[in-house]
Order: structure tokens, then C-alpha cells, then sequence
């Protein structure tokens, strides 16, 4: 049975991504990280414009900008649900999305004059905490 999981998010006003961008972001993410599994329910595009206390225009497009990525799925009468694992974005697109955050991560971090050997440990433990880990 589906569970009705509250999106723990905030919403930065500083941050320059808009606001649709911070919310499908961190959606991914906890689908990415599994704090959102496959069948969990999210909130209504109401219920969470209120917590974010945004309009609910911009969550019912995020909502359907993630449906049609394949991150969420739509039951007629009943909600939305995480979707089932599965390969969401194709070869290319999945390439350029990392291509682009490399770059975004280097511009913001070579000033810092980091060794590459210390950056690197960094992301390894980072990814690790975040990332489940795969049972075999």
C-alpha cells in the first residue's frame, strides 16, 4: 500500500534557480537518495503550494514536468506517485546534464585552490552518504 510522504523541502529566496527549479530538484533528489521510493505518495499540487506557501500553478507544473521525465506517475482519481525505477532520461540527455554540472561545479570550486586529490576525496565521500547503496 502507497504512503503519503510530506515533501520536506525549502524553498531558497536567494537561490537563483526559480522557484518550479528548487522544488523539482530536491524532488529528484529524494527520489535519487531514496528518501522517495517507488509507490510513495506526494503531497497535492494544494497541499504543497500551501506548506511552500507558493502558487499552486508553479507545483502543478513541476508535478507534470516530472511526470512526463518518468519520476513521478499520475493515478486517475488517486494522486501522484513515485514511478518505478527506471532509466528516466536517454544516454545523450543524461551526458549533457552531467557535462553541465561538471562545468558549474568547477567554476564555483577552482578558485577555492583545492587540491585535486582532496576535491576528489570530498565528492567520493559525498556521493557515498548520499547514494543508497545497492543490495545485490
Amino acid at each position: 500500500m502507497a504512503r503519503t510522504r510530506p515533501l520536506m523541502i525549502q524553498i531558497a529566496t536567494g537561490d537563483p534557480r526559480p522557484i518550479g527549479k528548487q522544488i523539482a530538484d530536491a524532488v529528484r533528489m529524494k527520489i535519487a537518495t531514496a528518501e522517495l521510493v517507488a509507490g510513495d505518495q506526494l503531497p497535492s499540487v494544494r497541499g504543497l503550494a500551501q506548506q511552500l506557501t507558493i502558487n499552486p500553478n508553479t507545483v502543478a507544473k513541476v508535478y507534470a514536468d516530472l511526470a512526463a521525465e518518468g519520476w513521478l506517475e499520475a493515478r486517475q482519481g488517486l494522486g501522484l506517485y513515485v514511478a518505478p525505477v527506471r532509466q528516466r532520461l536517454s544516454e545523450p540527455e543524461r551526458e549533457r546534464r552531467l557535462e553541465e554540472a561538471v562545468q558549474r561545479f568547477m567554476q564555483d570550486v577552482i578558485a577555492l585552490g583545492y587540491a585535486p586529490e582532496e576535491l576528489q576525496a570530498r565528492l567520493q565521500r559525498e556521493f557515498l552518504a548520499l547514494v543508497p547503496r545497492k543490495t545485490a
